[in-house]
């Protein structure tokens, strides 16, 4: 599985989980944000590997300490994830990027 694919589906994965909680009253919140996780892992699986952001996640050890095992986000990044609402496939990754890169989104 290339490193692209390895993102996409752990996008895939969180936005599935998110279809499967059941909050009662949570406003359609799991909804949105499971829709935004689905449509940023479609999205992902545009991107080349030579996207800066591939680069960023290899560099803080996203792949594994050589950059060839599957996606295996810190706390930080997956906390992002998981919190993801809503927004723009390309502001999640940017959000990913900064957050791990230490800027401001």
């Amino acid at each position: 599985m290339s490193r692209i694919e390895s993102l996409a589906e752990y996008l895939r994965a969180e936005g599935r989980r998110k279809l499967d909680r059941v909050e009662v009253r949570d406003g359609g919140r799991n909804a949105r944000s499971a829709l935004a996780l689905l449509d940023a892992a479609a999205y992902t699986r545009s991107l080349g590997d030579d996207d800066p952001l591939m680069t960023v996640l290899v560099e803080t050890g996203c792949f594994g300490p050589h950059g060839f095992d599957d996606f295996q986000p810190g706390e930080q990044v997956a906390g992002l994830v998981r919190s993801w609402e809503s927004g723009e496939p390309w502001q999640l990754l940017m959000a990913i990027r900064c957050a791990l890169q230490g800027t401001p989104a």
